[in-house]
């Protein structure tokens, strides 16, 4: 759902109608209230709300379209051709939270001093290098939230993101930025984190690690397991994989894009070997339900004392 058919179901809200357009009519939410619900009646030209209407506005929506709309008038993001997705808003929204509580400092000054580019930045938050592509206004609005004058044009992302500590005890790769935005406990522990950017590990064979031990850390997904952990063990042999202790979420439910699927039989042998028992019991209690472990959702700590 996009920021366009959030407005429209408030306007809808407050005068009862509104007038339909060609972002309404393509609509998955506005095609479940009217077909499904029954709560809107739709005359081609207009939707009319019933007066059921509000009682599911109120308990669904309305909370969500506020703090939304508060938080693009307050970043100076609320114009008329707004076309945010509702996972961008909630993504930018994150993106400032670490901004205000200065924690997101060390990785802005580390994405300025390497020009990184625009495909880097957007597979740092997105998750898709290509997401940000042909949507100059979520680029902007992505600058003005990191306060950033420009991304570079280079396709590829060169740089491994540090956060960096005193005495460092081990290394962890994340697949994902977001651990390297809660820098205290890292720090308290001796845990040096590195970002390489997903997908983008060819400059690993560069990387040195010092002698440290060092963990990879990652999605529990077909992609993090089954196609980015054998290139990172293929650059870094000494590197291990964590094993997780987060809740496992519903593929389907999350709406979640790396999909278990059969892989080649290349493929499986090259995880199956470098993986321990338990942790392939894991992976197939995780195919077996749809299920998968979001990176962030597992605790840092936890994960290197069972490691």
């Amino acid at each position: 759902m996009n920021w366009i058919v959030l407005k429209a179901l408030n306007e809808l809200y407050h005068k009862g109608e509104v007038k339909k357009n060609e972002t309404l009519f393509k609509s998955g939410e506005v095609s479940f209230l009217t077909n499904s619900l029954n709560i809107i009646s739709d005359d081609g030209r207009k939707l009319v709300a019933s007066d059921s209407y509000r009682e599911v506005y109120d308990k669904k929506y309305l909370e969500k379209f506020n703090l939304y709309a508060g938080f693009l008038s307050d970043s100076g993001l609320l114009k008329p051709q707004s076309r945010f997705e509702e996972n961008d808003i909630e993504i930018l929204m994150k993106i400032k939270s670490w901004r205000e509580e200065g924690t997101l400092e060390e990785l802005r000054a580390q994405i300025i001093s390497s020009d990184e580019s625009l495909r880097g930045v957007s597979l740092m938050f997105f998750k898709n290098d290509k997401y940000l592509d042909d949507k100059p206004s979520l680029v902007d609005a992505l600058k003005k939230i990191i306060d950033v004058a420009q991304f570079s044009n280079e396709k590829d992302q060169q740089y491994i993101y540090r956060l960096e500590v005193d005495n460092p005890r081990m290394i962890v790769l994340c697949e994902n930025v977001d651990f390297l935005t809660k820098p205290n406990k890292p720090r308290l522990h001796g845990i040096e984190l590195w970002y390489a950017g997903g997908k983008n590990v060819d400059k690993l064979r560069y990387a040195n690690h010092r002698a440290l031990p060092i963990f990879y850390s990652c999605d529990w997904d077909y992609d993090g397991l089954y196609i980015i952990y054998p290139l990172v063990k293929e650059k870094i042999p000494a590197i291990e994989l964590l094993t997780p202790d987060g809740p496992r979420k519903g593929i389907t439910e999350t709406e979640h894009r790396s999909l278990w699927r059969q892989s080649e039989t290349s493929r499986q042998e090259a995880l199956h070997s470098i993986l321990r028992q338990n942790q392939l019991g894991i992976i197939n209690e995780l195919i077996r339900d749809n299920q998968w472990i979001i990176e962030e959702s597992n605790s840092l700590v936890t994960m290197l004392e069972i490691a």
